[in-house]
């Protein structure tokens, strides 16, 4: 079922919806021009019909719009400086009936002014030759890439053709499907994504890229410069990462391939799990595999996020708690040792309280695990760490309730088999706990579970479980003999069966 509404978006996705995209996208890498041709697969799905089709956009010129196959008028409406504009296409009257099917084509163009995508000169690549452009959509910018339902509840299917100068290569969110030659000395470059994705997951980027092979389903790319230290970054872990989060989810990889493509140094996040092709920063190379952990939580998207995905902006924890959560599963069967749940865990809570306690103000009302992003809140300033480590110790409650980690493992299966595709909310999500609790029976009892102080209380988690502290405690007696001038009786072998968050 869908959410009444999403605050942070102005189309009608619960009226008419857009299931599949055929996308034409032509990369000027010297202007910083992106010409987008979308063409919409639109069904009308409001029981008492719906009169238009409104899209998203933001900073954005919008240069033709067509509506089955005739030209078209719209509205631009005004521009709000977060959440832009809508863009208001009639329906014609014969088209309004709920059930009918059209397509809504759509050309525009976004310029050096959008927060969508990133151009960079070549001073500012690895390989300081040839200019590089990505896009980055979390969580409202899909609209500044090309007009949308830029809400995660608007999911659909997609194929696309990006045509780039001949020197370049291009990537997508999607399953390659080859590349010819194009007209102008340029290159054309097709994708298929046969699952659906919401808005923000839509990616592209463009550069001077070489790929290697990682793994059966994987191919690491990078500039040429750089391609093969990300290769032997991520190589030995990424076919095991995906092996070990079939085996916890029970849910086969669902998008065919597993790609990562690590940009240059000017991404602005650790990693981001597009769906085919996870983008990760330059910082994660230490050299000794020490950082793969970034790895393990974006794979562990391709379940909880990408294929079961939070329904608003509003619900984010139920993209990123679940997140962690099978991060920290992955992780610990990876070392064979259930513990390093515990150290991440402790690790968590110590990050969370500094943000909360020491950043944002424990009453802030952006703390809460289910926050109010009506009234024109940026879900950008809602991003901080709790969603991930709040939303991680509801789970861990939620899994003492249900009578421990076994039964919860259980549950977090049934989870996903009952939403993967879809989106969901957060009182959906407590309803279908509720439900399976009860059903399940014998110690899985959640009648005590005060979800009203886990949703709705600013500040910390209402409570935590008592982590087991052994890991962390090896490191703290370590830094106490330092701290008491025993350093020289400290060497190498105290740490060399160490995780790096251990050394940290």
């Amino acid at each position: 079922t869908l959410p009444v509404s999403d605050p942070s978006s102005a189309s009608n996705w619960a009226e008419v919806a857009l299931e599949h995209l055929k996308l034409e996208l032509d990369v000027d890498l010297v202007r910083k021009i992106l010409r987008s041709a979308a063409i919409w697969g639109a069904r009308v799905v409001a029981p008492g019909g719906a009169g238009a089709v409104v899209l998203d956009a933001r900073r954005l010129k919008v240069l033709e719009v067509s509506v089955a196959g005739v030209a078209a008028s719209f509205e631009l409406g005004p521009e709000d400086p977060v959440f832009g504009a809508r863009v208001t296409i009639p329906i014609p009257e014969d088209l309004r009936t709920a059930g009918s099917t059209f397509d809504v084509r759509v050309v525009a163009e976004a310029g050096a002014e959008s927060s969508a995508v990133q151009w960079l000169p070549a001073e500012q690549t690895a390989g300081k030759v040839r200019p590089y452009m990505f896009t980055q959509c979390q969580a409202v910018h899909a609209r500044a890439l090309l007009p949308c339902q830029d809400s995660p509840s608007a999911k659909f299917t997609y194929d696309a053709t990006v045509r780039v100068p001949d020197w370049a290569t291009a990537l997508m969110s999607a399953q390659r499907v080859g590349d010819e030659p194009a007209p102008d000395a340029r290159r054309a470059f097709r994708f298929r994504q046969p699952e659906k994705i919401p808005s923000y997951l839509l990616a592209v980027a463009v550069g001077e890229l070489a790929g290697r092979s990682i793994g059966p389903r994987s191919t690491a790319w990078a500039e040429p410069c750089m391609v093969d230290a990300v290769a032997a970054e991520f190589g030995a872990d990424t076919e095991s990462f995906l092996q070990l989060a079939e085996e916890i989810t029970g849910e086969p990889y669902a998008w065919g391939v597993y790609d990562i493509l690590c940009l240059p140094p000017s991404f602005p996040y650790g990693g981001m799990e597009n769906p085919c092709l996870t983008f990760c920063t330059p910082t994660l190379l230490a050299g000794d595999r020490s950082l793969v952990g970034v790895i393990a939580h974006e794979i562990a998207h391709s379940w909880t996020g990408n294929l079961v995905t939070n329904a608003s902006w509003e619900h984010f924890w139920l993209n990123e708690g679940w997140t962690v959560w099978l991060e920290r599963q992955i992780l610990a069967r990876k070392l064979g040792d259930p513990r390093m749940i515990d150290l991440h865990a402790i690790a968590g809570l110590k990050a969370l309280r500094e943000d909360v306690v020491g950043h944002i103000g424990e009453s802030n009302p952006l703390t809460r695990l289910v926050p109010d992003l009506s009234g024109g809140v940026d879900p950008d300033d809602a991003f901080s760490r709790v969603p991930y480590e709040k939303g991680f110790n509801l789970l861990c409650h939620l899994a003492d309730a249900m009578g421990g980690d076994e039964t919860f493992l259980a549950f977090a299966r049934a989870y996903i088999q009952r939403f993967k595709g879809q989106t969901v909310t957060s009182p959906e999500f407590r309803a279908f706990a509720e439900d399976w609790a009860a059903a399940r029976g014998g110690d899985a009892d959640l009648s005590k579970v005060d979800w009203a102080a886990w949703y709705g209380a600013p500040g910390m988690p209402p409570s935590t479980r008592a982590f087991d502290p052994s890991l962390g405690d090896a490191c703290n007696r370590l830094a106490a003999r330092w701290a008491a001038g025993d350093a020289g009786a400290c060497g190498p072998e105290d740490v060399a069966a160490w995780t790096s968050l251990q050394r940290q």
